[in-house]
């Protein structure tokens, strides 16, 4: 019962969190320049903040700062990996390419939040319960954060959608491990913790940020960052 509670929620969680973050586009009809400079700099800062008070401070304490840090720069070279790939594939616009490496840095990230769900169940069915809906409200602004590049290239709402549900779905295939294996060692799961750290800090540092500041020359990229960084603290500390 466990196991398949578990995945069934895990999944859920992953899909519901990030596929609501992908249908908040379907509100964005035409935005303007500003607008979505705005967005995008709001979604980073939520980005950021979520990695360093969130996801980061429970790597270093389940692993360890040797290991974590060694995660984040595995989830960094990771996803220049992918990086490099994606730039000698055909695709046009460097929103796309944008969308597309938040999206594996999220689906990497989603794959330990369901470590977490798996290992809550173990100890409780409130417990499992309890991390599932933290870690969805968690995920909103990354599927948000996902889509608003996608959006800016052009992709319409509906599949915005589902590229969002599809980094969800890690969250599910963690959940059903993280039950399985019962006994995983911690380190495995700061590790994880750190490679998602480190592979959402290049992406949001790297991509998200300063396309947000060439996309309008205004500040509004740069409120909106501190703005999203102070919603990802109340998130952090409140839930």
């Amino acid at each position: 019962m466990y196991v398949f509670n578990a995945m069934i929620i895990g999944s859920l969680v992953g899909i519901i969190g990030t596929g609501m973050g992908g249908a908040a586009t379907y509100f964005l009809k035409k935005p303007s320049n500003r607008f979505f400079s705005g967005i995008m700099g709001t979604a980073a800062g939520l980005m950021l903040s979520i990695v360093v008070f969130d996801l980061l401070p429970h790597a270093f304490d389940i692993a360890g700062l040797t290991l974590g840090t060694v995660g984040i720069l595995i989830g960094a070279l990771l996803i220049s990996f992918f990086d490099m790939i994606i730039e000698n594939m055909d695709i046009t616009g460097g929103f796309i390419r944008e969308g597309i490496l938040l999206g594996i840095a999220i689906a990497l990230h989603n794959f330990p939040e369901g470590l977490a769900v798996g290992s809550g169940f173990m100890v409780s069915q409130s417990l499992g319960i309890n991390i599932a809906l933290v870690i969805a409200l968690h995920d909103f602004p990354e599927g948000l954060a996902m889509a608003t590049p996608f959006s800016a290239g052009g992709i319409p709402p509906y599949k915005n959608v589902i590229y969002t549900v599809l980094a969800g779905i890690p969250t599910g295939m963690g959940a059903l491990i993280g039950v399985l294996t019962g006994g995983i060692s911690p380190y495995f799961i700061g590790l994880n913790l750190g490679i998602a750290g480190g592979a959402m800090l290049y992406v949001t540092c790297g991509d998200v940020i300063p396309e947000a500041r060439n996309i309008y020359k205004g500040k509004i990229s740069i409120l909106g960052m501190i703005l999203g960084f102070i919603g990802g603290i109340i998130i952090t500390k409140y839930l």
